[in-house]
């Protein structure tokens, strides 16, 4: 009785509605390039009238969209109208504005336009979005309104860019808030957006030319200090941290305000760079020999997603793995890392390796079963799934046991868990390598940057001040004589050159060579260029340039990476495939970490390591978890073969 109770009262109240709409408004579907102004000018309403009843409108128009429009002359409009008032002002997004010009331009606080506009707060500024401006009758109150104070504390990876357009504002708006970022954007900074910090909070900690400690503003800082990102070690205390950073406990935690918390191992603090704490130490390469006895417990989570396999009536299996390259990545990575557990019980690893179907797609998996089913809650570490959002799931999963989750293949970033591994290093690590590079070699740094490769312009921009970029001519060509003018007689010139256009390539190359007899030039990309592959560029040129550049892998030809080779040939009757190699360095790598007398955890913290072609170089990221820094610096020698930059 109850059920049809509550079906009678639902269709009583839907039908008062639309007594309720027809009486007072009309419907409108949004044709294609349609405005609010077109459409309040054909429904004699105002614009205003027709956001407070459709505020989603607010954020732009969708075609095929129904808008309520309220009926003109009516009580309806009355009452918006009184709302209103004369003074309602309708302001449309141009591009290139910012939060702060508009309400710059109108005289209304932050607060008071995103009061009245909502959907700021979560969508952003967006182009074209149509804003109500406030009727400016708070202003008449002569004390000024105290705006909340917006932090952004910012994370790896994250730019001045990317920061900016978050909130709304330019660049420029954002350096004026925090001068300190003028030259770096250290990571875990705490960016004032909006608002004004306290007074307390303003006076930051300079170190001057005799290392003395002064106090100044933000604006004496950009020109006076740089800072270095610094991962607190064990057992560091408040005490020691000042003492290396060369600043009082109280000025270090104006700089850092986590620090009023109590100190933790792995926080990442700010620091000027020239007190005594250097830069995140680089961990030492070393080989890992078996300590313990102790049996531990690895498990592989691998997608062979069988189930599909047999149920597949169309294909047979053999012309299945013809087709499906996702399949045979997989069974090269599970070949490579078969040939890694049987050398490691030929060197008497106590490891019970347990290898499950993780029968997974971008977006599903039976991790979840597995785990439970298996109580992998209970092991020492674990190698996959593939896809990222897999290895989250199973990280997230298991983050209560700590178990580490190693992600072997995926080159995502997403959620970040404490136990969970990046074995592929970010293509923002890789480039950052090659920076760091140049630098330890006191090299002059030149870019060569098409004006096309605009991300490539921003991320220098943001990451690497100190680089010089060489004026293009108007058709966009390069200008040889602005790029020798760049050149300098007791450095190594390192010209990044980034581009696809052939006749950019050949242009630097041919400036570069004719300036050999007077100065050292080297030639470097940041990525895999497939122009540099073609007939028309030189290779002897390249060789003679020593084009350089980073890379996850290398070309190993070293007696141990021979005997992978031949074991691998001898089971599988083929050579083996990157991910074939991958499988092996990753899978033989976690094993000899666990032969420890350690935890992982412990091992990844202490130490760095080397196999066939990959290096593990984990550091703790902020937001959680690690990632591996492992990166190959190459250069094509003048005897045509890929080298190792030492």
């Amino acid at each position: 009785m109850m059920k049809y109770f509550f079906a009678i009262c639902i269709t009583v109240l839907f039908f008062n509605y639309s007594v309720f709409s027809q009486e007072k408004t009309t419907t409108h579907k949004v044709e294609k390039g349609e405005t609010i102004r077109e459409i309040a000018k054909k429904y004699k309403v105002t614009p205003y009238d027709i956001y407070q009843l459709n505020p989603d409108a607010q954020s732009g128009l969708k075609p095929n969209s129904v808008l309520l429009i309220p009926k003109s002359g009516g009580k309806q409009k009355a009452m918006f109208q009184r709302k209103s008032t004369a003074k309602t002002i309708l302001h449309e997004v141009a591009p290139k504005e910012t939060l702060y010009g508009i309400e710059k331009k109108y005289g209304v606080s932050d607060a008071a336009l995103k009061q009245a506009n909502p959907f700021l707060e979560k969508d952003g500024l967006q182009i074209g979005q149509t804003l109500i401006i406030p009727n400016g009758i708070e202003q008449k109150n002569t004390t000024p309104l105290q705006t909340k104070v917006l932090y952004h504390d910012v994370l790896a990876k994250e730019t001045k860019y990317s920061i900016a357009k978050k909130y709304g504002i330019s660049i420029k708006e954002l350096e004026k808030k925090n001068p300190e970022i003028v030259s770096n954007l250290p990571i875990g900074y705490k960016l004032i957006i909006k608002g004004n910090a306290p007074k307390a909070a303003k006076t930051v900690a300079v170190v001057d030319a005799k290392k003395q400690i002064v106090k100044a503003t933000p604006e004496k800082v950009a020109a006076s200090v740089h800072y270095l990102n610094y991962a607190v070690k064990p057992k560091e205390t408040l005490y020691s941290l000042s003492k290396m950073a060369a600043m009082t406990q109280e000025e270090l935690i104006i700089l850092n305000p986590a620090l009023s918390q109590g100190v933790e191992e792995g926080m990442i603090l700010k620091v000027p760079a020239n007190g005594r704490i250097l830069p995140e130490s680089k961990k030492e390469y070393a080989v890992i020999a078996k300590q313990s006895n102790n049996r531990k417990k690895l498990v592989l989570l691998l997608p062979f997603n069988i189930s599909k396999i047999e149920g597949d009536t169309v294909n047979s299996t053999a012309m299945r793995l013809k087709k499906d390259k996702f399949l045979n990545m997989t069974l090269d990575f599970y070949a490579g890392a078969l040939v890694a557990i049987d050398s490691a019980k030929q060197l008497g690893l106590a490891i019970d390796v347990n290898i499950f179907d993780s029968q997974e797609t971008k977006n599903t998996s039976n991790i979840a079963a597995i785990i439970k089913e298996n109580n992998l809650e209970n092991s020492d570490a674990i190698i996959g799934p593939f896809y990222q959002n897999n290895v989250e799931k199973t990280a997230e999963l298991l983050s209560l046991n700590q178990v580490p989750v190693i992600s072997p293949l995926s080159k995502d970033t997403g959620n970040s868990f404490s136990n969970m591994l990046e074995t592929i290093p970010t293509t923002t690590v890789v480039k950052n390598a090659m920076f760091d590079f140049m630098r330890a070699r006191n090299g002059n740094i030149i870019a060569v940057v098409d004006k096309k490769k605009e991300s490539v312009i921003a991320y220098i921009k943001e990451n690497h001040t100190d680089v010089k970029f060489s004026t293009l001519l108007p058709n966009g060509g390069v200008s040889a004589e602005n790029l020798k003018s760049l050149f300098v007689k007791d450095k190594i010139n390192y010209v990044v050159m980034e581009t696809g256009n052939t006749g950019m390539i050949k242009a630097t190359i041919a400036t570069m060579i004719s300036s050999m007899a007077i100065y050292k030039v080297q030639l470097v990309i940041l990525e895999p260029n497939e122009t540099l592959d073609t007939d028309e560029i030189s290779f002897v040129n390249l060789t003679k340039l020593k084009l350089t550049y980073p890379s996850v892998t290398r070309e190993n030809e070293s007696p141990e990476a021979l005997v992978f080779e031949k074991e691998f040939k001898k089971k599988n009757k083929i050579y083996p495939s990157a991910f074939a190699t991958r499988g092996f360095d990753i899978t033989f790598d976690t094993m000899m970490r666990l032969s420890q007398d350690k935890k992982y955890q412990e091992t990844i913290d202490s130490t760095a390591t080397e196999q066939v072609d990959n290096k593990f170089e984990f550091y703790k990221k902020e937001a959680g978890g690690y990632i591996n820094k492992g990166v190959y610096i190459l250069y094509y020698d003048t005897d045509l073969t890929i080298k190792e930059a030492n």
